[in-house]
């Protein structure tokens, strides 16, 4: 696997403008083969998806479906992760959202920094009002 994460064409460039949200995992997200566990990729996906959700929505989202998750390749302790996130469907009461993940590695062990794609997901949100029942969706 290791070999795989150093050859050139796995390597990705970064999306243009600016992720959702960046983050560096920590020796306490591993799982017990000391990489990033999915779990901690999932949840971090699932807020990177709800900010341009409840952006779109103007307030209040539950996530109701992960459409699809595929995990591409490890994240490792000190990786630079970078979560892009972009609207593809906006229905009455729900937003559908693409969520890419990249990992920055190689500068911190004293290498040429390498990006790779590590994660795609989609999952869908729904517009809640405050009694948490669906409301809708502005399509602006």
């Amino acid at each position: 696997m290791l070999d795989k994460l150093h050859d050139p064409a796995f390597h990705a460039p970064l999306p243009e403008g600016q992720p959702i949200l960046r983050m560096v995992p920590t020796s306490s997200d591993t799982n017990y083969a000391g990489d990033i566990f999915g779990g901690w990729i999932m949840s971090q996906v699932d807020i990177a998806g709800s900010i341009p959700a409840i952006r779109q929505a103007r307030g209040r989202v539950a996530t109701v479906a992960v459409n699809s998750f595929v995990f591409k390749q490890p994240v490792f302790v000190g990786d630079l992760v970078s979560f892009y996130a972009d609207i593809i469907k906006v229905g009455r009461t729900s937003i559908t959202v693409d969520v890419v993940v990249y990992a920055q590695r190689g500068v911190r062990e004293g290498g040429e920094e390498i990006c790779i794609k590590v994660t795609e997901a989609v999952l869908t949100y729904v517009a809640i009002d405050n009694d948490r029942r669906p409301r809708v969706v502005s399509q602006e």
